[in-house]
């Protein structure tokens, strides 16, 4: 296919995907229970940090996180004092466990009470056409309060190799327009245009084959790659193109 016929041939496969049925078997179904800014993007963050393997599991493991939350995720991470962490002993999430939900929970709390909010900490060193840089800046805000060293790894850092994709897949869920209502559009400080795709097995597999993405590791080199390619097909929104590939490789096995 040319350039054309490859627009065309997903812009196509966007509209199929980028759809409200899209929310039954995705992660996404978790925030959208909430109506409140800050309810929707504190479990949208925790739901993205425990998106990996199977995906019933994340959804049942998402919700009980919301449970064990009161379902009012932005009050309980505000009002969290030490004796609460025994209210989430218990919590497992394949290598994710209590001891690093617990400081999430205060290291979200930090950020909400000391550094206006998850938007803004991500805003702050968003570059023109890229969120990579600001989401290794987010990393070290997380990571200011003392904390276990085992937490560190259930945050990525693109700038040392990582392609981050399920903070790339939080940044989507908050910053794109919420027309379709997959998405939220909630945070108006970043732009579409600023973002990556969520880059992981599926996409990565459908890229190559697509002849967007001709390196074979998923990593940011990758992500870089990607980028650049499907900046070329729509340079405002390059991201709505992760509906495409990911149906394409889960739905369509292509």
């Amino acid at each position: 296919m040319n350039r054309t016929e490859l627009k065309e041939f997903l812009d196509a496969k966007v509209l199929q995907y980028e759809h409200p049925k899209f929310l039954e078997t995705d992660p996404i179904q978790i925030p959208h229970k909430f109506l409140r800014k800050e309810d929707i993007e504190i479990s949208a963050f925790l739901t993205a940090t425990i998106a990996w393997g199977n995906r019933k599991s994340i959804i049942n493991n998402a919700n009980r996180l919301m449970d064990l939350m009161g379902n009012s995720p932005y009050d309980f991470v505000l009002d969290y004092r030490p004796d609460d962490a025994e209210r989430l002993s218990g919590f497992v999430h394949r290598t994710f466990n209590s001891e690093d939900l617990d400081y999430f929970i205060k290291s979200l709390q930090n950020i909400y009470i000391n550094h206006g909010g998850l938007e803004a900490v991500f805003a702050e060193h968003a570059e023109e056409d890229s969120m990579q840089t600001a989401i290794s800046a987010f990393k070290k805000t997380f990571f200011e309060l003392p904390h276990p060293i085992r937490t560190q790894k259930h945050v990525s850092d693109p700038l040392k190799g990582s392609a981050a994709k399920r903070i790339n897949m939080f940044l989507r869920w908050m910053v794109r327009s919420n027309a379709t209502s997959v998405d939220f559009g909630i945070w108006k400080r970043i732009s579409p245009s600023q973002l990556s795709c969520p880059l992981d097995v599926h996409s990565g597999n459908v890229g190559r084959k697509l002849k967007l993405l001709d390196r074979k590791q998923n990593d940011a080199k990758a992500l870089a790659e990607l980028d650049k390619n499907l900046r070329k097909l729509d340079p405002s929104d390059p991201v709505k193109y992760d509906f495409a590939l990911f149906g394409l490789g889960v739905f369509e096995k292509f």
